[in-house]
């Protein structure tokens, strides 16, 4: 029957039947060890990789979608108490496609869906506070797609128009919104929200807005409060950012001057944000330019006679033309001129940002141990250069060298020296763990190989060989029955022959000398070619 098998398989199962049954069980052992561990590597290789498909989902949509799922035969996971829906990553955009097209999820509760629910006999009251829970859906679904918010929900106050009153009451909006925990949301984020809304509210003014986050902090007031993050202004933001990036840029050149962990600088600043806007207007005349309006006037008097009857001027003084004699000629003229000439205007409105820097304080602190040699005067001029510290805006600066406390450093270094021996020590047992599987298997591979080598040797026996290892079987199986014919007893011997017969001595004698052939092949041929070397001399 194994004749008909292929020349390697024939091998493995000679080299197999070979084996001891020690060696046939390790074998067997480390095969099946080989198939497990293949089929578990083949199974987490074959496995997908899930992405999110919905999250945030209802009970409601949550149990159609994973409907649609199983009718479709699609793998999917849950997660998140059942509020998110996993599928493998190749298959989130199909299936949203092919979801949506079924309508899911459904969203049936919020959005402009509730007004394909109003009917004609709907009242006015209804339809308003409809279109208002529809507006919050939407709103509510349009921030979720913003990336790193996980849920959100949106309340929104819009007063009914009265047609008589005069003053109107404003619309107001909270705005509640989940995010990662790892992603916090950024101020551009809450400022894009804010708008967002505004936008989509008709009267809503931006400074109407209040944004809280889920785990209770405000992230944007009403009542016109400055867009922040977290629990910080605005304004309180700007200021610590401004702080963080001079002090970057400061301790980086005391890095260089007195090398890390040798200087610490902190710079406080005050920073106004009050908005200003001037209007300045300037009037330039320019003579060349011609005239807007000119006009002139001219008046003359020629006569000649005596005053009589005429009008004496102020004070008894003759008027022009008259003389104080009774005769005389008089000459009277007059001229005036009018010129309107063109001005240049220049408006100009000049708007302040806010941000400029009012106040700002910097202190450097040097380690005397290591900063003794360094004159603090130059450290002085260098950091009021580079942080452009003006006097004259009441800016102050501070330079002081003292011994630094190295206990929290020398704690963290030991803390670093323990961790990366811990590594080490970690890595080296893997080596040696690995190293000692290698060297099993390697052994395995060896008994094997050696067991192997013994069969193919004594199946490498001349057929002379073989002849004169069986005489030499007889031999000793005739050795054997006389040492057994002497040490039976008398009456042993009067039992009958087919007692004790003589074959079964013979297999005894075979099984040794089989026996002694595996133990030791290559004494046992040695000592074969060592007799047939003897026989040929004889």
């Amino acid at each position: 029957m194994t004749d008909r098998l292929p020349a390697p398989v024939r091998r493995i199962t000679d080299a197999f039947r070979s084996f001891t049954p020690g060696q046939k069980a390790v074998t067997i052992a480390a095969v099946i060890a080989l198939v497990v561990g293949a089929y578990f590597f083949a199974t987490w290789a074959s496995k997908p990789t899930y992405s999110i498909l919905f999250n945030n989902l209802s009970t409601k949509d949550a149990s159609a979608i994973v409907e649609s799922l199983q009718k479709s035969n699609t793998k999917y996971e849950l997660a998140n108490d059942g509020q998110t829906i996993m599928v493998p990553q190749d298959q989130v955009n199909s299936l949203r496609l092919s979801l949506s097209g079924e309508g899911l999820p459904g969203d049936a509760g919020t959005g402009y869906a509730l007004l394909d629910q109003q009917g004609i006999t709907t009242s006015d009251f209804m339809q308003h506070t409809n279109y208002q829970r529809a507006l919050e859906g939407e709103l509510s679904n349009t921030i979720k797609s913003i990336e790193g918010v996980e849920a959100a929900t949106v309340h929104l106050v819009i007063p009914q128009k009265d047609v008589f009153a005069d003053d109107q009451d404003k619309p107001t909006a909270s705005v509640l919104v989940a995010s990662k925990s790892t992603q916090p949301l950024s101020g551009q984020q809450v400022q894009a929200i804010v708008h967002l809304v505004a936008s989509s509210v008709e009267g809503l003014d931006p400074t109407e807005i209040t944004v809280a986050g889920a785990d209770g902090r405000i992230l944007s007031t009403g009542g016109g409060a400055a867009v922040g993050s977290g629990a910080d202004s605005g304004n309180e933001a700007q200021t610590v950012a401004f702080q963080s990036r001079m002090n970057a840029s400061l301790q980086k050149m005391l890095d260089s001057v007195v090398g890390p962990g040798h200087a610490v600088v902190t710079t406080t600043a005050e920073l106004d944000f009050d908005q200003t806007q001037t209007t300045s207007k300037t009037y330039n005349s320019d003579p060349s330019l011609p005239a807007l309006s000119e006009s002139n006037s001219r008046e003359a008097y020629n006569g000649a006679g005596n005053c009589a009857g005429g009008v004496l001027g102020p004070d008894n003084i003759s008027g022009p033309g008259c003389t104080t004699g009774t005769t005389g000629t008089g000459q009277y003229e007059n001229s005036q001129s009018v010129k309107n000439n063109a001005i240049n205007e220049t408006n100009e409105v000049r708007k302040s940002a806010p941000g400029s820097i009012k106040r700002m304080n910097v202190a450097v602190l040097l380690d005397s141990t290591t900063a003794g040699t360094i004159d603090p005067a130059q450290v002085q001029q260098l950091v009021t250069a580079a942080a452009g510290v003006d006097a004259s805006r009441g800016d102050t600066i501070a330079v002081s060298a003292m011994p630094f406390d190295t206990s929290a450093a020398q704690a963290a270094q030991q803390a670093l020296n323990a961790a990366t021996a811990a590594e080490q020590s970690a890595k080296q047992t893997t080596l040696i763990k690995t190293a000692a599987l290698a060297a099993v298997v390697l052994a395995l591979i060896f008994l094997a190989w050696r067991a192997s080598r013994r069969s193919n040797k004594r199946k490498a026996l001349t057929p002379e060989e073989r002849k004169h290892l069986e005489d030499m079987q007889a031999a000793l199986e005739q050795q054997r029955l006389i040492e057994l014919n002497e040490a039976i007893p008398a009456q042993m011997l009067e039992a009958p022959p087919e007692s004790y017969p003589d074959g079964q001595a013979r297999q005894e004698r075979v099984r040794e000398i089989e026996q002694m052939v595996q133990d030791q092949p290559d004494e046992m041929a040695v000592l074969l070619r060592g007799w047939l070397a003897a026989d040929s001399t004889h």
